[in-house]
Protein backbone atom coordinates (compact mmCIF):
# COMPACT_ATOMS: atom_id res chain seq x y z
CA UNK A 1 0.00 0.00 0.00
CA UNK A 2 1.19 3.63 -0.42
CA UNK A 3 1.52 5.48 2.50
CA UNK A 4 1.90 9.72 2.65
CA UNK A 5 4.48 11.22 4.87
CA UNK A 6 3.34 14.90 4.87
CA UNK A 7 -0.39 14.47 3.21
CA UNK A 8 -1.14 17.56 4.19
CA UNK A 9 0.89 19.26 1.32
CA UNK A 10 -1.85 18.46 -0.78
CA UNK A 11 -3.34 21.40 0.48
CA UNK A 12 -0.86 23.96 -1.56
CA UNK A 13 -2.47 22.44 -4.84
CA UNK A 14 -5.27 25.54 -5.16
CA UNK A 15 -2.22 27.94 -4.54
CA UNK A 16 -1.52 29.23 -8.39
CA UNK A 17 -5.54 30.04 -8.47
CA UNK A 18 -5.37 31.84 -5.47
CA UNK A 19 -1.87 33.76 -6.58
CA UNK A 20 -3.75 34.50 -9.87
CA UNK A 21 -6.83 35.54 -8.29
CA UNK A 22 -4.96 37.90 -6.33
CA UNK A 23 -2.83 38.99 -9.44
CA UNK A 24 -5.57 40.36 -11.65
CA UNK A 25 -6.61 43.18 -9.60
CA UNK A 26 -3.09 44.30 -9.76
CA UNK A 27 -3.03 44.54 -13.11
CA UNK A 28 -6.33 46.37 -13.79
CA UNK A 29 -4.70 48.87 -11.75
CA UNK A 30 -1.78 50.39 -14.21
CA UNK A 31 -1.95 52.89 -16.38
CA UNK A 32 -4.07 52.55 -19.88
CA UNK A 33 -1.63 53.14 -23.21
CA UNK A 34 -3.10 56.11 -24.70
CA UNK A 35 -2.75 55.98 -28.83
CA UNK A 36 -4.89 58.32 -31.52
CA UNK A 37 -5.39 55.24 -34.12
CA UNK A 38 -5.84 51.41 -32.70
CA UNK A 39 -6.94 49.81 -35.82
CA UNK A 40 -3.99 48.24 -36.40
CA UNK A 41 -3.56 47.42 -32.97
CA UNK A 42 -6.48 45.58 -32.70
CA UNK A 43 -6.11 43.48 -35.60
CA UNK A 44 -2.73 42.37 -34.45
CA UNK A 45 -3.86 41.81 -31.06
CA UNK A 46 -6.88 39.67 -32.25
CA UNK A 47 -4.46 37.43 -34.15
CA UNK A 48 -2.23 37.42 -31.15
CA UNK A 49 -5.40 36.27 -29.00
CA UNK A 50 -6.60 33.76 -31.41
CA UNK A 51 -3.02 32.10 -31.17
CA UNK A 52 -2.84 32.14 -27.73
CA UNK A 53 -6.24 31.01 -27.25
CA UNK A 54 -4.69 27.87 -29.15
CA UNK A 55 -1.80 27.80 -27.38
CA UNK A 56 -2.55 28.13 -23.62
CA UNK A 57 -4.81 25.07 -22.74
CA UNK A 58 -1.96 22.55 -23.29
CA UNK A 59 0.67 24.50 -21.96
CA UNK A 60 -1.87 25.35 -18.84
CA UNK A 61 -2.37 21.48 -18.77
CA UNK A 62 1.50 21.28 -18.71
CA UNK A 63 2.28 23.58 -15.69
CA UNK A 64 -0.79 22.19 -13.66
CA UNK A 65 1.11 19.19 -14.44
CA UNK A 66 4.43 20.15 -13.32
CA UNK A 67 2.46 21.76 -10.18
CA UNK A 68 0.46 18.93 -9.07
CA UNK A 69 3.58 16.83 -9.38
CA UNK A 70 5.73 18.91 -7.48
CA UNK A 71 3.38 18.74 -4.49
CA UNK A 72 2.75 14.70 -4.80
CA UNK A 73 6.71 14.68 -4.57
CA UNK A 74 6.19 17.33 -1.69
CA UNK A 75 3.80 14.96 0.25
CA UNK A 76 6.31 12.44 0.71
CA UNK A 77 4.78 8.78 -0.87
CA UNK A 78 6.56 5.55 0.13
CA UNK A 79 5.62 1.86 -0.57
CA UNK A 80 4.56 0.07 2.20
CA UNK A 81 4.93 -3.71 2.30
CA UNK A 82 3.82 -6.81 4.15
CA UNK A 83 4.91 -7.07 7.84
CA UNK A 84 7.98 -9.36 7.91
CA UNK A 85 8.80 -10.84 11.36
CA UNK A 86 11.96 -10.74 13.24
CA UNK A 87 13.83 -14.50 14.37
CA UNK A 88 13.30 -13.56 17.83
CA UNK A 89 12.81 -17.08 18.90
CA UNK A 90 16.07 -16.74 20.91
CA UNK A 91 18.02 -16.28 23.75
CA UNK A 92 19.47 -13.33 25.45
CA UNK A 93 23.06 -14.51 25.81
CA UNK A 94 26.09 -12.33 27.30
CA UNK A 95 29.19 -13.36 26.21
CA UNK A 96 32.19 -12.34 28.43
CA UNK A 97 35.99 -12.79 27.44
CA UNK A 98 38.43 -12.56 29.96
CA UNK A 99 41.60 -10.73 27.35
CA UNK A 100 44.08 -10.21 30.13
CA UNK A 101 47.80 -10.77 29.74
CA UNK A 102 47.37 -14.36 31.01
CA UNK A 103 45.50 -15.22 27.87
CA UNK A 104 48.20 -14.64 25.72
CA UNK A 105 50.12 -17.67 27.34
CA UNK A 106 51.01 -20.58 24.50
CA UNK A 107 49.98 -24.03 25.88
CA UNK A 108 46.67 -25.36 23.84
CA UNK A 109 46.73 -26.37 20.39
CA UNK A 110 44.89 -25.10 17.48
CA UNK A 111 45.56 -27.28 13.99
CA UNK A 112 48.45 -29.30 15.04
CA UNK A 113 50.02 -25.87 16.49
CA UNK A 114 50.91 -24.55 19.35
CA UNK A 115 49.17 -21.07 20.07
CA UNK A 116 47.79 -18.88 22.72
CA UNK A 117 44.40 -19.10 24.52
CA UNK A 118 42.86 -16.24 23.41
CA UNK A 119 43.77 -17.59 19.68
CA UNK A 120 41.96 -20.68 20.93
CA UNK A 121 38.62 -19.15 22.67
CA UNK A 122 38.12 -16.74 19.42
CA UNK A 123 38.23 -19.70 17.20
CA UNK A 124 35.64 -21.47 19.54
CA UNK A 125 33.59 -18.77 20.03
CA UNK A 126 33.48 -17.43 16.58
CA UNK A 127 31.82 -20.51 15.69
CA UNK A 128 29.65 -20.09 18.68
CA UNK A 129 28.52 -16.86 17.41
CA UNK A 130 27.55 -17.95 14.00
CA UNK A 131 25.58 -20.60 14.88
CA UNK A 132 23.08 -18.55 17.22
CA UNK A 133 21.22 -17.06 14.49
CA UNK A 134 18.07 -15.55 15.59
CA UNK A 135 19.57 -14.93 19.31
CA UNK A 136 20.45 -11.67 20.58
CA UNK A 137 24.07 -11.81 21.80
CA UNK A 138 26.39 -9.26 23.43
CA UNK A 139 29.73 -8.77 24.00
CA UNK A 140 32.11 -7.85 27.17
CA UNK A 141 35.94 -8.28 27.33
CA UNK A 142 37.74 -7.95 30.23
CA UNK A 143 41.11 -7.68 32.02
CA UNK A 144 41.91 -4.83 34.41
CA UNK A 145 38.37 -3.07 32.80
CA UNK A 146 35.08 -4.42 31.92
CA UNK A 147 34.27 -3.01 28.38
CA UNK A 148 31.09 -3.83 26.85
CA UNK A 149 32.12 -4.20 23.08
CA UNK A 150 28.42 -5.42 21.81
CA UNK A 151 25.01 -4.50 23.12
CA UNK A 152 22.26 -7.60 23.07
CA UNK A 153 22.06 -7.27 18.91
CA UNK A 154 20.62 -9.65 16.44
CA UNK A 155 24.13 -8.52 13.91
CA UNK A 156 26.28 -11.48 15.21
CA UNK A 157 28.59 -10.38 12.55
CA UNK A 158 29.72 -7.42 14.20
CA UNK A 159 30.09 -9.58 17.43
CA UNK A 160 31.72 -11.73 15.96
CA UNK A 161 34.41 -8.99 14.23
CA UNK A 162 34.67 -7.00 17.24
CA UNK A 163 35.88 -10.07 19.36
CA UNK A 164 38.25 -11.39 16.47
CA UNK A 165 39.48 -8.18 16.58
CA UNK A 166 40.35 -8.29 20.37
CA UNK A 167 44.30 -8.24 20.93
CA UNK A 168 45.46 -9.71 24.52
CA UNK A 169 46.21 -7.48 27.09
CA UNK A 170 43.79 -4.24 25.45
CA UNK A 171 41.53 -4.22 28.79
CA UNK A 172 44.80 -4.37 31.20
CA UNK A 173 46.57 -7.12 32.45
CA UNK A 174 45.31 -8.18 35.42
CA UNK A 175 41.71 -9.28 35.77
CA UNK A 176 38.21 -8.04 37.03
CA UNK A 177 35.83 -10.92 36.84
CA UNK A 178 33.49 -9.43 39.31
CA UNK A 179 33.14 -6.25 37.02
CA UNK A 180 32.74 -7.93 34.12
CA UNK A 181 29.88 -9.74 35.66
CA UNK A 182 28.36 -6.87 37.42
CA UNK A 183 28.40 -4.99 33.61
CA UNK A 184 26.54 -7.96 32.30
CA UNK A 185 24.20 -8.07 34.97
CA UNK A 186 23.63 -4.55 34.02
CA UNK A 187 22.82 -5.16 30.54
CA UNK A 188 20.56 -8.06 30.89
CA UNK A 189 18.29 -6.67 33.13
CA UNK A 190 17.44 -4.15 30.82
CA UNK A 191 15.73 -6.73 28.75
CA UNK A 192 12.34 -7.81 29.63
CA UNK A 193 11.68 -10.77 31.67
CA UNK A 194 12.92 -14.01 30.86
CA UNK A 195 15.69 -16.43 31.00
CA UNK A 196 18.97 -14.45 30.97
CA UNK A 197 22.53 -16.05 30.29
CA UNK A 198 25.86 -15.06 31.54
CA UNK A 199 28.77 -17.12 29.62
CA UNK A 200 31.81 -16.00 31.22
CA UNK A 201 35.36 -17.39 30.35
CA UNK A 202 38.44 -16.49 32.16
CA UNK A 203 42.18 -18.31 32.83
CA UNK A 204 42.34 -16.81 36.49
CA UNK A 205 41.33 -15.25 39.79
CA UNK A 206 39.88 -11.81 40.15
CA UNK A 207 42.57 -9.63 41.58
CA UNK A 208 41.34 -5.85 40.70
CA UNK A 209 37.73 -4.14 40.52
CA UNK A 210 35.30 -2.67 42.88
CA UNK A 211 33.08 -6.01 42.59
CA UNK A 212 33.62 -9.03 44.37
CA UNK A 213 33.11 -11.99 41.85
CA UNK A 214 30.53 -13.30 44.34
CA UNK A 215 28.78 -10.36 45.48
CA UNK A 216 28.50 -9.98 41.33
CA UNK A 217 27.03 -13.33 41.53
CA UNK A 218 24.24 -12.23 44.17
CA UNK A 219 23.14 -9.32 41.82
CA UNK A 220 22.93 -11.54 38.78
CA UNK A 221 20.51 -14.31 40.85
CA UNK A 222 18.59 -11.11 42.09
CA UNK A 223 17.61 -10.45 38.67
CA UNK A 224 17.35 -14.27 37.47
CA UNK A 225 20.43 -14.60 35.44
CA UNK A 226 22.26 -17.52 34.99
CA UNK A 227 26.00 -17.72 34.78
CA UNK A 228 27.82 -20.21 33.33
CA UNK A 229 31.34 -20.12 33.74
CA UNK A 230 34.66 -21.51 32.01
CA UNK A 231 38.23 -21.91 33.41
CA UNK A 232 40.53 -22.07 29.91
CA UNK A 233 43.81 -23.97 30.15
CA UNK A 234 46.16 -26.14 30.21
CA UNK A 235 46.97 -28.21 33.36
CA UNK A 236 50.77 -29.01 32.20
CA UNK A 237 53.25 -27.06 29.94
CA UNK A 238 56.77 -28.19 29.25
CA UNK A 239 59.51 -25.09 29.24
CA UNK A 240 62.92 -25.40 28.12
CA UNK A 241 65.96 -24.01 30.38
CA UNK A 242 67.70 -21.67 29.44
CA UNK A 243 69.88 -22.36 26.36
CA UNK A 244 67.99 -26.06 26.87
CA UNK A 245 71.38 -27.24 28.98
CA UNK A 246 69.46 -28.16 32.11
CA UNK A 247 66.78 -30.56 29.71
CA UNK A 248 62.88 -29.54 30.69
CA UNK A 249 60.57 -29.02 33.43
CA UNK A 250 56.95 -29.52 33.12
CA UNK A 251 55.16 -26.29 35.05
CA UNK A 252 51.00 -25.77 35.41
CA UNK A 253 50.10 -22.57 33.69
CA UNK A 254 46.66 -22.42 35.04
CA UNK A 255 47.77 -22.34 39.03
CA UNK A 256 46.36 -19.16 38.99
CA UNK A 257 42.90 -20.18 38.22
CA UNK A 258 40.26 -19.86 40.86
CA UNK A 259 38.04 -22.83 39.71
CA UNK A 260 36.66 -22.62 43.57
CA UNK A 261 35.27 -19.14 43.28
CA UNK A 262 34.07 -20.08 39.67
CA UNK A 263 31.99 -22.97 40.74
CA UNK A 264 30.59 -20.83 43.83
CA UNK A 265 29.71 -18.31 40.97
CA UNK A 266 27.71 -20.76 38.92
CA UNK A 267 26.02 -22.92 41.92
CA UNK A 268 24.70 -19.39 43.09
CA UNK A 269 23.18 -18.40 39.67
CA UNK A 270 22.07 -21.64 38.49
CA UNK A 271 24.61 -22.18 36.13
CA UNK A 272 27.34 -24.84 35.64
CA UNK A 273 31.20 -24.68 35.82
CA UNK A 274 33.08 -25.98 32.91
CA UNK A 275 36.85 -26.78 32.90
CA UNK A 276 38.72 -26.45 29.48
CA UNK A 277 42.28 -27.72 29.25
CA UNK A 278 42.55 -28.33 25.76
CA UNK A 279 40.68 -27.11 22.32
CA UNK A 280 38.61 -30.20 22.27
CA UNK A 281 37.31 -29.65 25.82
CA UNK A 282 36.53 -25.65 24.60
CA UNK A 283 34.26 -27.04 21.54
CA UNK A 284 32.51 -29.53 23.60
CA UNK A 285 31.56 -27.51 26.57
CA UNK A 286 30.33 -24.13 23.91
CA UNK A 287 28.22 -27.57 21.99
CA UNK A 288 26.71 -28.17 25.54
CA UNK A 289 25.82 -24.81 26.21
CA UNK A 290 24.51 -24.42 22.78
CA UNK A 291 21.68 -27.07 24.14
CA UNK A 292 20.06 -24.34 26.51
CA UNK A 293 16.33 -24.36 26.19
CA UNK A 294 15.76 -20.72 24.03
CA UNK A 295 13.26 -18.19 26.04
CA UNK A 296 10.13 -17.43 24.51
CA UNK A 297 9.70 -13.95 23.57
CA UNK A 298 7.32 -11.43 21.90
CA UNK A 299 7.40 -11.84 18.09
CA UNK A 300 8.95 -8.35 16.55
CA UNK A 301 7.87 -7.17 13.09
CA UNK A 302 8.41 -4.74 10.73
CA UNK A 303 7.00 -2.98 7.99
CA UNK A 304 9.56 -2.41 4.69
CA UNK A 305 8.76 1.06 3.42
CA UNK A 306 10.52 2.66 -0.17
CA UNK A 307 10.46 6.38 -0.40
CA UNK A 308 8.61 7.08 -4.15
CA UNK A 309 9.37 10.88 -4.22
CA UNK A 310 11.21 10.31 -7.15
CA UNK A 311 8.27 9.27 -9.85
CA UNK A 312 6.34 12.10 -9.29
CA UNK A 313 9.16 14.38 -8.83
CA UNK A 314 10.84 12.95 -12.48
CA UNK A 315 7.32 13.67 -13.87
CA UNK A 316 7.56 17.31 -13.01
CA UNK A 317 10.93 17.46 -14.57
CA UNK A 318 10.32 16.03 -18.14
CA UNK A 319 7.26 18.24 -18.18
CA UNK A 320 8.68 21.60 -17.13
CA UNK A 321 11.52 20.74 -20.03
CA UNK A 322 9.11 19.67 -22.43
CA UNK A 323 7.49 23.37 -22.18
CA UNK A 324 10.47 24.68 -22.30
CA UNK A 325 11.63 23.24 -25.26
CA UNK A 326 8.68 24.17 -26.91
CA UNK A 327 9.25 27.81 -26.10
CA UNK A 328 12.43 27.28 -27.92
CA UNK A 329 11.35 25.90 -30.60
CA UNK A 330 8.61 28.18 -31.01
CA UNK A 331 5.67 25.60 -30.93
CA UNK A 332 2.36 26.81 -30.55
CA UNK A 333 2.92 30.28 -31.50
CA UNK A 334 3.26 29.84 -35.21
Amino acid sequence: MIDWVWPFAFTLIPLPVLLRSFWKPLQRQQAALAVPDITNFQIEETSRGSMLASAMPWRALLLWLVWAALVTALARPQWTGEPVTLPTTGRDLMLAVDISGSMGTEDLQLGGQVVNRLTVVKSVVSDFIEARQGDRLGLILFGTNAYLQAPLTFDLQTVNRLLIEAPVGIAGGKTAIGDAIGLAVKRLRQRPDGDHVLILLTDGANNVGEVAPIKAAELAKQDEIRIYAIGVGADEMRLQSAFGLLGSRIINPSAELDEKTLKAIAEKTGGRYFRAQNTEKLVEIYDIIDALEPIEQDAETYRPTAALFHWPMTIAWLAFLWLILCDWRGWGHD
